[in-house]
């Protein structure tokens, strides 16, 4: 099952703060809802691990995530996949840009392509997809705070 998912975050702090923010493995290992390792393992490739819930189905997916078109402080592309055994399996990528926004802030835009498989598939979209956007939104709250230390950004995702 294949779903997409667009959208953009004004964050609370200047382009190059977000741009190092968004490739620190701790600061994100906090931000992704479930997350528990994230660890660099390349230049550009990560492994995780996260505890997922999605209606009735929880599993932990261990996967990898690699980092390509890297254009320092615009933007990259993120792509990865993950098994969470009998769940299931989860792959996708996100292409994520940043630019200035008013008062020093930083607008990030993101446009996201996944699929699951597995069990996960068998719950249908409209659940997967509300899973989805909730987790997305915990993400950018969280990364919003950790920006600048406590003030959250506004999120939009359609």
């Amino acid at each position: 099952m294949a779903m997409t998912m667009t959208g953009e975050v004004v964050l609370p702090a200047d382009q190059q703060t977000v741009w190092e923010k968004l490739n620190d493995p701790e600061v994100l290992k906090r931000c992704i809802p479930g997350c528990d390792t994230l660890e660099k393992v390349g230049d550009n490739d990560l492994q995780a691990s996260a505890k997922i819930a999605v209606g009735p189905v929880k599993a932990t997916f261990k996967g990898k995530v690699t980092l390509t078109d890297i254009d320092p402080p615009n933007g990259y592309r993120i792509t990865g996949e993950g098994q969470g055994g009998v769940a299931g399996f989860a792959k996708g990528g996100a292409v994520v840009r940043l630019e200035p926004a008013e008062g020093g802030q930083t607008k990030m835009t993101y446009d996201v392509e996944a699929s699951v498989g597995g069990k996960l598939a068998q719950l249908g979209g409209r659940l997967i997809n509300g899973v989805a956007k909730k987790y997305a939104d915990t993400f950018f709250d969280t990364f919003a705070k950790e920006v600048q230390g406590g003030a959250a950004g506004e999120t939009t995702a359609a």
